[in-house]
């Protein structure tokens, strides 16, 4: 598998590896890399006990690393205290990345010459991520760009070593499930994750639940659509429980990224 002779010849060259660690497969194959070719002592997989990370991706991260024999390290960044992050400019972003890469920069003091590191993939590049921004500014390196592995590629090496996450959803960060310009509140956050959970517990592994205000409006994948309608009134009343006035169900079917439509320009697109 040239990929995996590629990231080894990567890896030889890498001093020892902070990983910026979330649990997504991405970030979960860039930390087992980093125990498998460096070993243990020469790794820490670091991650944010963010309110916008799901408990439940906390919890299976904590679980993944500990099956592994990766050395872990939780901290606790302040995104939500930034009023540049929880107002949700459309680069909310840059600025969530920007908070922990800082904290990495200052872990990074502990272990002189380790890299910071993070799970991008070269499909990244395809999508709008201000996030990639503070990558750059804080010098952070994506061993899966540098070895050409799109995301393809991650499931396949995830599965090739056995990763308990090699065909695991995507799940970002629970703030891109709210409209730009709508503040982000931690009870915003646990509203969407709990209506997810209900979702998922529906038997609909892959969806969304994007808050608009009192509209809580549910994507599924597309050919899961029909399936929804058996389940759909019981969801409704189940999610409006949580605090919602209004269930949408969206008839286009899951689309990532479906809310950064409304970037209509590139002006806008910028990060500052």
């Amino acid at each position: 598998m040239k990929a995996l002779e590629d990231l080894k010849g990567w890896f030889g060259e890498c001093p020892g590896a902070l990983v910026a660690f979330s649990g997504g497969v991405d970030s979960s194959l860039v930390a087992f890399l980093s125990r498998h070719f460096l070993g243990s002592d020469r790794v820490l997989a670091v991650i944010s006990a963010s309110p916008s990370l799901k408990l439940s991706d906390l919890d299976s991260a904590r679980h993944f690393a500990s099956g592994m024999d990766l050395p872990i390290k939780l901290i606790t960044t302040q995104e939500m205290e930034n009023p540049n992050y929880f107002e949700n400019p459309s680069n909310r972003c840059y600025f969530c990345k920007h908070t922990l890469y800082d904290e990495l920069a200052d872990l990074a003091d502990e272990y002189p010459r380790w890299w910071i590191l993070n799970g991008t993939n070269i499909d990244d590049a395809g999508d709008y991520r201000p996030g990639l921004k503070a990558a750059e500014e804080f010098k952070v390196r994506s061993p899966l760009v540098d070895c050409g592995v799109d995301k393809a590629g991650v499931r396949a090496l995830a599965k090739h070593f056995d990763l308990v996450c090699w065909d695991k959803p995507a799940s970002p960060c629970l703030s891109s499930r709210v409209p730009y310009g709508e503040r982000i509140t931690i009870e915003k956050l646990r509203q969407i994750e709990a209506a997810e959970a209900l979702v998922t517990q529906a038997g609909f592994r892959v969806n969304r639940v994007r808050h608009h205000g009192k509209t809580a409006r549910v994507e599924v994948e597309r050919g899961s659509i029909a399936a929804l309608a058996s389940v759909q009134a019981g969801l409704k009343e189940s999610i409006e429980a949580l605090g919602f006035q209004e269930v949408e169900f969206d008839a286009e079917g899951f689309v990532s990224g479906k809310l950064n439509r409304a970037l209509t320009t590139s002006v806008e697109k910028q990060p500052e």
